[in-house]
């Protein structure tokens, strides 16, 4: 009976254990999105996106609704998000005195204020942000890499 716990365990674990996944359930905090949504905030492309949707729910971190054509994910279970939280509590614990990590990790473990990305419009706090960008004195934040890296082409448009 344990070694099976620790097999679903560790079956969870391989579904979270790739950067996109993890940013994926981040956008997911909270909300429902649909794919079109998910591949844009992103920035890959949607077969890519839908490989790793596709892990997700196989494992059943996130599930499903079809409306229309369009399918919007979810994150299945409130306490995975709290799990990923309390783990990124962990890194900014282990790392706050590193070069890696310093200032940043310590001050997004300290802030909790709700800010909205520049880009999409979605609210996010420094403390659960996906991404950070220091521009012109002003601290940015963001909800996944695609939007970064539309702020990053044109950050006037955006300030």
């Amino acid at each position: 009976m344990y070694s099976e716990m620790f097999q679903l365990h560790a079956d969870l674990l391989k579904a979270l254990a790739h950067p996109r996944r993890l940013e994926i359930i981040h956008l997911l905090r909270g909300q429902e999105l649909p794919v079109s949504d998910i591949h844009t905030m992103l920035d890959l492309p949607q077969a890519n996106v839908s490989q790793h949707l596709m892990i997700l729910r196989d494992a059943g971190v996130v599930i499903t609704r079809r409306e229309g054509k369009q399918v919007y994910y979810k994150v299945a279970d409130i306490r995975i998000m709290e799990a990923s939280d309390l783990l990124r509590q962990v890194l900014i614990v282990k790392h706050k005195d590193t070069p890696l990590a310093g200032e940043l990790l310590l001050r997004m473990s300290e802030l909790v204020p709700i800010v909205q990305d520049p880009v999409c419009g979605m609210r996010v706090s420094p403390k659960t942000a996906g991404f950070h960008v220091l521009h012109d004195a002003q601290d940015y934040y963001f909800c996944a890499s695609g939007c970064v890296s539309i702020f990053k082409k044109e950050p006037a448009k955006y300030v």
